[in-house]
């Protein structure tokens, strides 16, 4: 069917007048938002958070199960059934075991001392991500010993130098320092300065990043994370000359098993096939990632009063996944080929719920490998956390982008929410859903001053932000999983309103470049990759549904597409 959909899109398209891209468009989404606006609570999703945040979250920690076993309170009390116990029920969870590589990780204090000072440079109470994680404990008394900064990190430099027993200082990765400095030259611990410009260092002097050193169950190494103020000091030390530092550091190490926690609303027509949501549990921050946490359990609960009151009724199945960052979702995926083949659509709930005017960051719809991902330019932009490495032949187009693109700007026309997007970058849950060529799209927040530092606390959380986010996600879901000619129609609309506006743009920045000099027909293949991803991206609609398209329909497509067609060619002739 799609084959001949293209041969259309490629041959027939000239025979169709191209039609504005600004038409209104109505759809049935606005009785989804309605029904779940009002029974979405900010302040429930906050209070998740909240507890959630509270606690130091590694894999098989405590904390990390307590996160865990307080959204299956929720889920519980929402009416989800175990499904050990009643495998038919609509609404049921499950909670999965699986052994861990090595010991679960806890961090309890932590003082670090400068000489004939009693009042510590750095104190666990305050400075939470300090010790690196993996580190052992030290003994209760301490250790001193002699501080010694490297300049460099390169392996060369250090190669000649004595550091057997001595305390390395350096503007280095922590887990890189561990190998060139422990490893090899047998200092006994690590200061070790890391701290990415976006997180204004200078501006939060005390804010520490979050890092971790490899597992060493037999050198039982530790390191600490200096914030700028703390290095600032150490520096100042050094240059009255040699000195010694006390380290106290107390960690618990431990056996343990890594959680998974899966709910499930039961598609009542074709239940094999889902729409899946993420959100990982572990990191130590409020918006990194327990915003996430608390968005996911809310959408659960809500999800499950709309069907028990029988407002909703979801022809596929919903599904919500919390755990270990990137690891449980490519499990769940992995780990059982057919369920895999009935995921539809994949969402990653990472950082979503920031308060923007403290954090800095703005929400983010991170999309789906398109042309923007090589061509980025006009308003796309990367942010700070970098481009992944894309290639055409990865591309998988579909009208998930735009569609939630859309479900997210509808909210925000309620409360002036501020929506943007950004081209693929990778690096969270949305991946594993990517790598299986299952569509699948981020919602996050993005730069953060406090992004991965002790700073991320619960009062750079905003409740309204929650609620537009898990809105907007479960409002995206609940459509999708209604699968009616109807739903496959809307979004066929607000597809091909996306491709018009789209190749209208690329257009005219096709046109500004090859007045700066560039080459036409490298502009051309820009504006044609636009157009081949939208005509491959149109068809897909039809996964919507759970019948072949109606004549109707299928009538309805081919316009769509010979439209997009008309418009990818006009825009490459206009460069003339």
């Amino acid at each position: 069917m799609i084959i001949r959909y293209l041969r259309l899109f490629v041959f027939l398209f000239i025979f169709y007048p191209l039609q504005s891209s600004a038409q209104k468009i109505s759809t049935q989404l606005d009785q989804y938002m309605e029904l779940i606006r009002p029974e979405f609570s900010g302040q429930k999703a906050l209070e998740t958070t909240a507890y959630v945040g509270d606690l130091w979250r590694a894999p098989g920690s405590a904390g990390f199960d307590s996160s865990i076993y307080y959204v299956q309170r929720v889920l519980e009390s929402a009416g989800y059934q175990l499904e050990d116990k009643a495998p038919n029920a609509r609404l049921t969870y499950r909670l999965e075991r699986y052994p861990l590589r090595k010991p679960a990780w806890e961090p309890v204090a932590a003082k670090v001392y400068l000489p004939g000072n009693d009042k510590p440079l750095l104190d666990f109470s305050s400075n939470r991500n300090m010790i690196a994680i993996n580190s052992f404990p030290t003994p209760v008394s301490g250790i001193e010993a002699e501080v010694v900064y490297l300049k460099s990190c390169e392996e060369a430099a250090i190669e000649k130098l004595d550091l057997k027993g001595k305390i390395v200082m350096a503007d280095c990765h922590a887990y890189s320092l561990y190998k060139l400095v422990v490893e090899k030259k047998e200092a006994i611990g690590i200061l070790a300065y890391r701290i990415p410009s976006y997180n204004q260092p200078e501006k939060f002097q005390h804010s520490i990043p979050f890092t971790s050193i490899p597992f060493n169950s037999k050198i039982k190494p530790w390191a600490i994370n200096l914030s700028y103020a703390a290095r600032t000091a150490l520096l100042a030390q050094l240059e009255k000359g040699t000195f010694k530092i006390k380290v106290q550091i107390d960690t618990k190490l431990y056996p343990s098993e890594e959680l998974a926690l899966v709910a499930e609303v039961r598609g009542s027509k074709k239940p094999e096939d889902r729409f899946v949501f993420s959100a990982h549990v572990q990191e130590p921050g409020a918006n990194d990632n327990a915003s996430g946490v608390g968005a996911l359990a809310e959408m659960a609960r809500v999800a499950a009063n709309l069907v028990n009151k029988g407002d909703i009724s979801p022809d596929r199945t919903l599904t919500f996944l919390w755990g270990v960052e990137i690891r449980s979702t490519r499990r769940y995926i992995e780990q059982d080929s057919l369920r895999a083949s009935g995921i539809k659509w994949g969402m990653s709930l990472d950082m979503v719920g920031e308060d923007t005017k403290k954090t800095g960051g703005t929400f983010l719809i991170e999309k789906m490998p398109d042309p923007s991902a090589i061509w980025t330019r006009g308003a796309d932009k990367h942010t700070e956390w970098g481009a992944g490495e894309v290639d055409e032949k990865e591309f998988n187009p579909h009208y998930f982008n735009d569609f939630i693109e859309f479900v997210c700007r509808k909210q925000a026309a309620t409360n002036k929410w501020t929506v943007n997007t950004n081209p693929f970058e990778g690096g969270s849950d949305h991946q594993p859903f990517l790598d299986a060529k299952i569509p699948g799209l981020l919602l996050w927040h993005f730069t953060d001053v406090f992004y991965h530092t002790d700073a991320d606390r619960i009062d750079k959380v905003s409740p309204i932000t929650l609620a537009n986010v898990g809105i907007s996600a479960l409002s995206s879901a609940v459509m999708l999983c209604n699968s009616s000619e109807n739903t496959a129609r809307d979004v066929l609309k607000i597809t091909e309103h996306a491709a018009l506006k789209r190749l209208k743009i690329e257009g005219s920045l096709s046109k500004k470049a090859t007045l700066l000099g560039k080459s036409i027909v490298d502009e051309r293949a820009i504006i044609w990759s636009w157009g081949y991803w939208y005509g491959r991206a149109l068809p897909k609609i039809e996964d919507i549904l759970l019948l072949p398209p109606s004549k109707k329909l299928t009538k309805q497509l081919k316009k769509s597409m010979k439209k997009v067609g008309k418009a990818t060619i006009k825009e490459m002739k206009d460069l003339d």
